[in-house]
């Protein structure tokens, strides 16, 4: 698959699927490299799917001279958009910094976002978040990424999948591990979550938006969503009932699935 130089960076991005172009983007990973059975059920088989690297991670690069921002990320997402020739692209962004990036490409570039979806996020951290932010970062100078990738599992999953599927989840093949060995990328990672805040700008979000509530998130839970949907003209909320802040598990990815696909097909039938 190809990369392009992005708004000063080289960019690693894939297409999957053909249909109308959705952009897809998750936290501190990717769904790129064989990821891409992480979006939700269906994606593929009717939009072409959009993903890429962040700056850092993957194959993509970073210049570690320019200082890390959420407004930075949008422009190299939006970036991407421009170069591929699409416009009026569903925007699904999920499990904090993928679901921020969102917010800022719907109020800045309105031109390219049809639609938005937001899961597991925040407009503005308030000291609980700051403070887990600043610990996972902290546990990966100190303790190395191993303890780090525990930690971040432990806060993550739901209680029972993770007492069924630890000895999967942890180790060098598991969730988070695009991070390995990257702690600078990870570190301007947080950089950007920390100084992300949207809170008075929210209201200027056009795009139809859905706001998906996950009760059993110990990171990003209802206390930081719901202030989205609120804030966002004719914005939809969504609970899911027991889900954690990463989505896992057939029965819980079933539910995420229809949720987001149900939403995507609503505003193109609307339109």
């Amino acid at each position: 698959m190809p990369s392009v130089n992005i708004n000063g960076h080289t960019m690693y991005y894939e297409v999957h699927g053909a249909g109308p172009p959705v952009l897809c983007m998750g936290g501190w990973g990717t769904y790129c490299h064989g990821g891409q059975h992480h979006l939700a059920r269906g994606m593929t088989g009717r939009y072409s799917a959009i993903i890429f690297d962040h700056r850092g991670l993957g194959d993509s690069d970073d210049d570690l001279s320019v200082t890390p921002s959420m407004r930075l990320y949008a422009e190299d997402a939006a970036g991407l958009l421009d170069h591929l020739g699409f416009d009026r692209v569903h925007v699904v962004g999920l499990v904090g910094m993928g679901a921020c990036i969102a917010q800022e490409m719907a109020i800045n570039r309105p031109d390219l976002v049809r639609s938005m979806v937001n899961m597991n996020t925040w407009a503005k951290p308030d000291a609980l978040l700051r403070h887990q932010l600043e610990m996972f970062r902290d546990c990966h100078r100190v303790m190395g990424w191993e303890a780090f990738q525990k930690l971040v599992c432990l806060w993550s999953f739901e209680e029972n999948f993770y007492l069924q599927n630890h000895a999967r989840l942890l180790g060098p093949e598991g969730p988070w591990r695009e991070l390995n060995g990257r702690y600078e990328a990870h570190a301007r990672l947080i950089e950007a979550c920390l100084g992300h805040d949207t809170t008075d700008r929210l209201a200027r979000i056009t795009a139809p938006s859905l706001i998906i509530h996950c009760p059993l998130d110990t990171v990003n839970g209802p206390r930081l969503t719901v202030p989205i949907e609120r804030a966002i003209p004719g914005a939809r909320g969504h609970v899911m009932e027991g889900a954690a802040h990463v989505v896992a598990g057939k029965e819980m990815r079933g539910k995420f699935s229809e949720a987001v696909m149900s939403f995507l097909k609503e505003v193109e039938d609307n339109e």
